[in-house]
């Protein structure tokens, strides 16, 4: 089942041909996950998708307040009675009518929702190799930053990854600077530097980066910088990590050659745990 405009319908139910975000790419979406009824991180959610909205001048209904949104997300997870874990997407795209121009800027939405086997965020793969992408670049703009339904370069890069046996690929901006993964931020550990590359770079402005940095900062021990990362820099890393909300931290145990300690990113993830009262 889905949730279309506030209706629970069978999931077979199909959107029009004329649907903007299949044409165009014209919608904006998030992915969260449900704990126990709970929506983790909603609010910092809530906010990054009217502001996507906003920056692709979409018209925010009145109604779409955190508490309404926040409804038809468990609404639906309720139904499919999957509360106590789940994955979901609620993507949000402007009506049809016109080509690339839109004849209006009213949105409809659509949220769907999967069960996931686990509530804490544990390390899922414990073999996590990776190679950087060079086909295509992310550019540097504030679109890229967005999660839109146009993401090309990540599908590309994907089917790269399947094809040389990679877990994931790093991504390059047009400046050649390493700036994300496909499914996550990118952190770096070198020496007693924490680095991620800065939003300004093209990157994702990810939910769990930010919690990241968060937890990052409360370790004496640790200085944390976020500055560009060339592919040398890659090579001399002691530790390497994507970060999401759904699988909270995956460390990377091998780039090309180099492999990689996971210490810092087990630390994380413990904390991460504790702090959402998830152990």
């Amino acid at each position: 089942m889905i949730n279309f405009n506030g209706v629970i319908l069978d999931s077979d139910f199909q959107l029009s041909v004329n649907n903007r975000s299949f044409l165009y790419g014209d919608g904006v979406f998030e992915t969260l996950k449900i704990v126990d009824n709970t929506i983790l991180f909603f609010e910092d959610h809530y906010f990054r998708l009217m502001a996507s909205m906003r920056i692709v001048r979409m018209e925010i209904p009145m109604s779409f307040t955190l508490e309404f949104l926040e409804s038809q997300i468990l609404s639906l997870v309720n139904q499919l009675a999957i509360e106590n874990s789940a994955r979901v997407r609620i993507t949000v795209y402007r009506n049809e009518g016109g080509y690339y121009a839109p004849n209006q800027n009213s949105v409809s939405y659509v949220v769907q929702a999967a069960p996931l086997s686990d509530k804490t965020y544990t390390i899922e793969k414990s073999n996590f190799e990776v190679d950087l992408y060079k086909d295509f670049a992310v550019t540097k703009q504030l679109l890229s930053t967005l999660k839109t339904t146009n993401k090309m370069v990540h599908v590309t890069a994907s089917i790269f990854a399947k094809e040389n046996q990679l877990e994931s690929c790093l991504l390059i901006n047009d400046s050649k600077n390493v700036i994300e993964a496909i499914s996550g931020n990118l952190f770096m550990l070198m020496g007693n530097t924490l680095i991620t590359p800065p939003i300004s770079d093209g990157c994702l402005n990810g939910i769990m980066r930010k919690q990241i940095i968060t937890l990052a900062k409360q370790f004496e021990t640790i200085d944390f910088v976020e500055r560009e990362i060339s592919p040398f820099d890659i090579q001399k890393a002691d530790e390497l990590f994507i970060t999401n909300v759904i699988q909270g931290i995956q460390p990377i145990t091998k780039y090309r050659k180099k492999e990689f300690e996971i210490k810092l990113a087990l630390q994380l993830l413990e904390k991460l745990n504790a702090g959402l009262n998830l152990e």
